[in-house]
């Protein structure tokens, strides 16, 4: 018993008790509820302040009621640019965007102008589905007696469609069930008729001409069919 409590050996567990005391001291002891050391804060998938911004509509959309306003101020505005003072097809204008909500004058006014390029062109090279599809019937028909015509006696039509330095509104109206609009087309081509021996029947194949036409179109505004057709043609002098 004597030699186990020897001096070295109470110097040793002496310094033991120091450390084991110090090391309680800075390291503290454990409750229970301590947090995992390797544990942490996993990001939320909800911003912060989610609670307090609410987004009223998808970005980039305006409330219907924002939209039918810029919408009268649209077909407004383009009533008094493409009337030109004149005060009974301003007014017909204001009947169509009435009766057709689709309708504003410049959009129509565009669609008119490829419109007519693609008849005239479909005239000259024959393309009768072209046309079945942007004339109404009647005059379907008459353009397309005159295609028969020419091919029948063996023609051909060298084309080129150059430009349309005028285009302007004539009349605009809604009849209760039909709404129509009048076109002047003021177009420059290219165009040269040949019989079957290549010889120059009508036409300047080196030369441009001016065209002048006035054409109607129409289309019902309650149809599901959001197309317009060509009711009419004329030639200007």
């Amino acid at each position: 018993m004597d030699e186990f409590f020897d001096l070295p050996t109470l110097i040793v567990i002496a310094i033991a008790v120091f450390v084991l005391f110090r090391l309680r001291s800075v390291l503290g002891t454990r409750t229970g509820t301590e947090r995992p050391p390797l544990e942490r804060r996993k990001p939320s998938d909800t911003p912060a302040n989610e609670d307090t911004v609410v987004p009223l509509r998808p970005k980039g959309t305006a409330a219907p009621e924002l939209d039918e306003e810029r919408r009268a101020r649209k077909v407004e505005a383009e009533i008094e640019q493409f009337s030109h003072g004149d005060a009974e097809l301003a007014a017909g204008f204001k009947e169509v965007a009435d009766a057709d909500p689709t309708f504003t004058p410049k959009s129509f006014l565009d669609g008119a102008k490829q419109a007519y390029e693609m008849i005239v062109t479909g005239y000259a090279t024959g393309d009768r589905a072209t046309l079945k599809n942007l004339l109404e019937k009647d005059v379907y028909e008459g353009f397309q007696s005159a295609i028969t015509e020419r091919e029948a006696a063996g023609q051909t039509v060298d084309f080129t469609f150059v430009g349309l330095p005028k285009v302007e509104y004539s009349d605009a109206e809604f009849d209760k069930k039909t709404v129509t609009l009048t076109v002047r087309f003021h177009a420059e081509v290219v165009s040269a008729t040949r019989d079957k021996d290549g010889n120059l029947v009508d036409g300047n194949a080196d030369q441009v001409q001016t065209i002048a036409d006035e054409w109607t179109f129409a289309r019902n505004p309650k149809s599901r069919d959001p197309n317009w057709k060509v009711v009419s043609t004329s030639q200007l002098d």
